[in-house]
């Protein structure tokens, strides 16, 4: 009777444990998984990113979008949401939000922006002075640590191309490597796959 109690108490712990063992791997394993997961871009409003760059001077990437834009909903949801690319902005620029329809004015550098109406819609002023004019969505602006814009990228960026365009004026390329140059020699750290 003894041994089959002891046996019965063995099978007993050496379950609980694989169990427990089985839970550790598992959680170990998945960790990594869910810090990716949650790398998302920390959006600002124009406001608030030109605040901390009073007092910690960094470059803006501006998301200039609208609400009925189907290609900016694609690229929030493919590129913006890959880890490497929302780890990178978040490390290298202030992300800023900026919908190209909003009503709200803007005053900056001394201007005042406001919003236009142009038939049953309208466009923000601000939006079209960071796009040089040409009003085509979703844009992506860079600007420098001094607000001054360096370009706007328009068009649905995949994610390995939109990490290309990010790397060139997040690490200062654009300053002394012409595009064509950089575009051909970069080698791509993100897969494009979904996250």
């Amino acid at each position: 009777m003894y041994s089959i109690q002891h046996s019965l108490r063995a099978i007993t712990f050496s379950r609980a444990f694989c169990n427990l063992l089985n839970v550790m791997v598992i959680a170990l394993c998945s960790a990594p998984l869910l810090v990716n997961a949650q790398e998302k871009v920390n959006w600002l409003s124009w406001e608030q990113a030109v605040e901390l760059n009073k007092s910690r001077p960094r470059k803006v990437l501006v998301d200039v979008y609208t609400d009925w834009c189907g290609w900016c909903k694609v690229m929030d949801k493919n590129t913006f949401q890959q880890p490497q690319i929302a780890k990178y902005i978040n490390e290298t620029y202030y992300p800023v939000k900026f919908n190209a329809e909003q009503r709200s004015n803007l005053e900056f550098k001394s201007k005042v922006y406001n919003y236009v109406r142009q038939g049953s819609r309208g466009y923000h002023e601000f939006a079209a002075e960071l796009m040089n004019g040409k009003l085509s969505f979703p844009t992506v602006v860079f600007l420098d640590e001094n607000l001054n814009v360096i370009q706007p990228v328009d068009g649905y960026q995949e994610p390995a191309r939109f990490q290309m365009i990010m790397t060139y004026f997040g690490k200062d390329i654009y300053k002394s490597m012409p595009w064509t140059k950089y575009e051909k020699q970069y080698s791509p750290t993100c897969s494009g796959k979904k996250p």
